[in-house]
């Protein structure tokens, strides 16, 4: 108990400490560029608790032996570049350990980090992420609707890859945008295996002989949902294997502020070149997300006091089952089966269907012109006026 206590106060006092510096730290760092270099070598010479999330999508280690050819005999252009050769799988875990240190220095207190992976490489990255003192908070599968095809008949067709989702510790805050992924979802709950095609069609850049430019090009799709699910406009989003700038074209269409990390000169121009014809989303309402839980409290009372609802107003539940009538104080009184009951929205709600609570505000509705609209809708309308 005294260790958790002891973890906590140490978390809050660096959370103090990144605020105090994050802003001095925002403004000396290289926002919306592309740096060339080495990885671990240029994310060594940022500064310290300055990024809010990192999207890392580092080399598979594939270890691919010869070429690959399809039944037809055509050859598949599948990845074969030198950056993802290690000479033995040691070297690879020096590596992962190396540059996920040095991504955690970078992270402020409340940052995480997601990094992608296949079978060849995910599950040494993940215990590397441990070891390092990161907090896994998922692990998400993202499943490709038009995978390549096994050619050889040997395994079953490799049809997705492994997302995991790290917060730099334990203690941290993180942010976890859940209504928009809930929106994103039609109303349901995200869940942790996510549908997306691979990166095909306009979308896959190409060379004019119809090559890829990147062998590992990722969709947008599926940055567009890491980013909206982790982030916030304005945050600083880092990329220490930029690639294609998949990164970087998300986060500038979605008002974040980005830094891609490339070795290789050839990608750092494609990347550029693919950015510059980005255009930011021009309507902050577009792009804003507060989470209801930071949203302005507003009693149910306060409907009363400024008219929104009058004393003696029906109030009705889904289907008209149940109803209630509004005081002049905001308590509402509801005759029922087990008696006459009176107080909040919430507890009458509850009486009324014999349960251990409920949610007044999604309970009752109000009839306008024959149709339900739920009292929610006068919250909103009064948190509106406040902001």
């Amino acid at each position: 108990m005294a260790g958790t206590t002891k973890a906590s106060a140490r978390a809050a006092a660096d959370r103090r400490a990144s605020k105090a510096g994050s802003d001095q730290a925002k403004a000396h760092l290289p926002l919306d560029q592309i740096l060339r270099g080495d990885c671990i070598e240029v994310m060594q010479s940022l500064p310290a608790g300055s990024v809010d999330v990192i999207f890392a999508d580092p080399p598979y280690n594939l270890q691919l032996a010869g070429e690959l050819h399809r039944p037809d005999n055509s050859r598949v252009d599948g990845v074969e570049d030198a950056w993802d050769r290690f000479d033995d799988l040691a070297s690879y875990d020096a590596f992962t350990a190396a540059w996920l240190a040095e991504a955690r220095r970078l992270l402020k207190p409340d940052g995480t980090l997601w990094v992608i992976g296949s079978y060849h490489n995910i599950f040494r990255v993940g215990a590397a992420l441990q070891n390092s003192g990161y907090w896994i908070l998922n692990d998400v599968i993202w499943r490709k609707s038009n995978p390549m095809p096994n050619f050889r008949g040997r395994r079953f067709t490799n049809a997705h890859e492994t997302l995991i989702w790290a917060a730099r510790s334990q203690e941290a805050r993180y942010t976890f945008n859940y209504e928009s992924m809930k929106a994103l979802n039609d109303d349901l709950q995200m869940r942790s295996d996510w549908l997306i095609p691979i990166c095909s069609g306009g979308e896959r850049l190409r060379d004019k002989s119809g090559r890829k430019q990147h062998s590992t090009q990722k969709p947008e799709a599926l940055l567009h949902r890491v980013i909206l699910a982790s982030t916030r406009p304005g945050q600083v989003i880092l990329d220490p294997f930029f690639g294609s700038g998949t990164t970087g074209a998300v986060a500038k269409r979605l008002c974040r502020r980005w830094i891609g990390i490339e070795r290789e000169e050839d990608y750092a121009r494609l990347a550029k070149e693919r950015i510059a014809k980005v255009e930011p989303l021009s309507d902050p309402s577009l792009i804003e997300i507060k989470p209801k839980r930071e949203a302005p409290r507003v009693p149910f009372g306060w409907l009363v006091e400024r008219g929104l609802l009058e004393p003696g107003t029906l109030l009705y539940s889904p289907g008209r089952r149940y109803s209630a009538r509004v005081r002049a104080d905001g308590t509402l009184v509801a005759s029922g089966t087990h008696g006459d009951h009176r107080g909040s929205i919430h507890q009458v709600g509850a009486a009324l269907q014999g349960a251990a609570a409920c949610n007044g505000w999604s309970f009752w509705h109000l009839d306008v012109e024959g149709k339900e609209v739920s009292i929610d809708v006068l919250r909103q309308k009064l948190r509106a006026e406040m902001e």
